[in-house]
């Protein structure tokens, strides 16, 4: 080994925010190569962070540099707001760079007290932990399969071709995943071939390897199809035509099930644009329906306020009644008295006359 010591180094980026285009660091040596950090500022709403080897073609054939590294990003003030996880990976020949696509969001950058001065600081921590002119048996981890160099190519591109089929794979064992992802790459290989070279036993032997894949959590019905054409083509250029149709027929089976499966797609597609015209509707009825419970309100609210008018001119009415009755009582009472001022006038009167007649006797006497 020529370097085992952990080799730290640090750039400076001014003007973060109005930065675009690419972004690279100056060069730096570790482990016998010259080494240097890329940025990409805006990638989907993040920044991206990548390690890259800057001399492979000047290295010889063969060459590899296994390193641990992490990623940091520090202030003006020198203060680590982040730090990517301490990852081991192989630089080669095929694969020179490595890195985080998605490294961290532009808003926690952007975010209060992590810019200063609008400088960020990139720092990379990185240790050589092998070396050597040729790969050999080396192996390298693609999505958690540990595979020999020799296939990492054809096992990401196996990834980017089908993302998701490996997402219910069940071994945990990292032995027992890398016997199963080797049996699958010689399945894909076998099955590359021209079908006139392939024979029933590797025939029948790749629908046992398929089965048994798929069993342990594979999603390969891709190949599934791949290997029913290959053993179709193969059963035709044989001449077999009773097989030949037995599996034209089968094919035409798979592709009417394809279809019912699109149809019931279509069917549930269609009842979901049903029920939302439907739930469309309800909503206009209901929106209705609060209008004319509005306009009732208001009709309400009318009929209390004419209510209470109503009311009012009532209790005046009564009020104007009760006064009458009291002055009525008072002109009863004037009354009574005049009645008895008569009387007594009457009395008076009568009196007065039986003296008057008292007089007249006395005087014919």
């Amino acid at each position: 080994m020529e370097d085992q010591k952990q080799t730290s180094f640090t750039f400076e980026i001014d003007n973060f925010s109005e930065k675009e285009a690419m972004i690279s660091s100056p060069t730096f040596s570790s482990g016998g190569c010259q080494w240097y950090v890329r940025v990409y500022p805006k990638v989907d709403d993040h920044l991206s962070l990548y390690l890259r080897v800057a001399n492979p073609e000047s290295l010889p054939p063969g060459w590899k540099r296994r390193a641990t590294y992490s990623l940091v990003l520090l202030n003006q003030s020198r203060k680590e707001f982040f730090r990517t996880d301490e990852f081991c990976s192989l630089f080669c020949a095929q694969f020179s760079s490595w890195g985080f696509p998605k490294a961290v969001p532009l808003k926690k950058i952007q975010a209060k007290g992590f810019l200063e001065k609008n400088k960020l600081i990139v720092k990379v921590e990185l240790k050589v932990v092998d070396e050597g002119d040729a790969i050999g048996n080396e192996k390298s981890d693609v999505n958690g399969f540990l595979v020999l160099s020799s296939q990492v190519d054809s096992l990401s591109r196996l990834f980017v071709e089908h993302p998701d089929f490996a997402v219910n794979f069940r071994p945990k064992n990292q032995q027992v995943k890398t016997t199963y992802i080797n049996i699958l790459l010689d399945l894909i290989e076998t099955l590359k071939k021209p079908p006139h070279s392939i024979s029933e036993t590797e025939l029948s032997n790749a629908h046992c390897v398929l089965i048994d894949l798929t069993d342990v959590g594979f999603k390969l019905h891709w190949l599934k199809t791949k290997l029913d054409e290959v053993s179709l083509e193969r059963k035709k250029s044989n001449g077999d035509d009773t097989q030949v149709q037995e599996l034209e027929e089968h094919i035409k089976n798979l592709n009417a099930e394809v279809h019912k499966e699109k149809v019931k797609s279509a069917t549930c597609a269609a009842k979901v644009l049903s029920l939302e015209h439907t739930v469309s509707v309800l909503i206009d009825q209901m929106s209705d329906l609060k209008d004319e419970v509005s306009d009732l309100r208001d009709e309400l609210n009318k009929e209390k306020t004419r209510s209470v008018t109503s009311a009012a001119e009532v209790w005046s009415l009564e009020q104007t009644v009760s006064d009458l009755k009291d002055e009525l009582n008072k002109e009863k009472g004037k009354v009574l008295s005049l009645e008895q001022t008569v009387l007594s006038l009457r009395d008076d009167l009568k009196k007065e006359k039986g003296v008057v007649s008292s007089w007249e006797v006395l005087d014919y006497a």
